[in-house]
């Protein structure tokens, strides 16, 4: 297979009084190579500070857990499992202190929901781990980095899977299929239920020959809803 490079994102929830939880989404800069002008989830590439700090901490398996930390702090504004000013936590990160610096780290709160490797070579290859957590009810508001993303908003996985109908988002394909999966859940601890109840595998989507064309097609048995999307509307980067 192409290589991968390493990454890990982090999707927050919060609950509302009435209604499906709301998730942190941010839009990608149109001029980024890769997911220019999406919606995502906070997130990026495992750094060896990651990886560092997972050693030091006598786990290397947590490098991918303390990047989603890290790279939502750097990309919203939020920092979960690590106490501290956010602002003087971002303002470090920027300076380019390794997480490890930042003071001690729980990654407990990060649940793992899943893990995509797409072969598809658009720009770049990504070996991505998705996590999910509750966003804490002391948590600041979020901020845009105004670098690599040019806006943040919380959205419900639904409110974003219409935007994306209207043709008013972008949704690469991981993304629309994670949305479609979360929109099946009531409240966040629903969301946080099924995280542990499905096994996490590496998703490779493949191309499947049909009657009306090509479609792009992922496993059945990992609690998506939708494991087919024909190629022409697949949004792939």
């Amino acid at each position: 297979m192409t290589p991968a490079i390493p990454a890990a994102t982090l999707i927050l929830l919060r609950d509302r009084p009435v209604g499906p939880p709301e998730i942190l989404m941010v839009e990608r800069a149109a001029a980024m190579a890769f997911a220019g002008g999406a919606l995502v989830f906070p997130g990026g590439r495992i750094d060896p500070g990651d990886e560092a700090l997972a050693l030091a901490m006598g786990d290397g398996d947590l490098a991918p857990r303390l990047a989603a930390i890290r790279e939502t702090i750097e990309e919203a504004g939020i920092a979960i499992g690590l106490p501290g000013d956010v602002a003087a936590l971002r303002a470090a990160l920027a300076e380019g202190a390794p997480i490890g610096a930042l003071g001690p780290v729980d990654s407990s709160p990060l649940i793992p929901y899943a893990r995509w490797r797409p072969e598809h070579v658009p720009v770049r290859v990504f070996d991505t781990w998705f996590f999910v957590a509750r966003l804490p009810d002391d948590a600041p508001a979020a901020v845009v980095d105004a670098t690599e993303n040019v806006r943040t908003l919380w959205t419900t996985a639904a409110d974003a899977l219409r935007a994306a109908d209207r043709g008013e988002a972008a949704l690469l394909f991981p993304t629309r299929r994670v949305l479609e999966r979360l929109a099946r859940q009531a409240d966040v601890a629903a969301v946080l239920a099924d995280a542990r109840a499905w096994p996490v595998r590496t998703i490779t989507p493949r191309v499947e020959r049909r009657g009306d064309g090509d479609w792009i097609c992922i496993p059945d048995d990992l609690g998506y809803p939708v494991t087919g999307e024909p190629a022409t509307r697949a949004v792939r980067g």
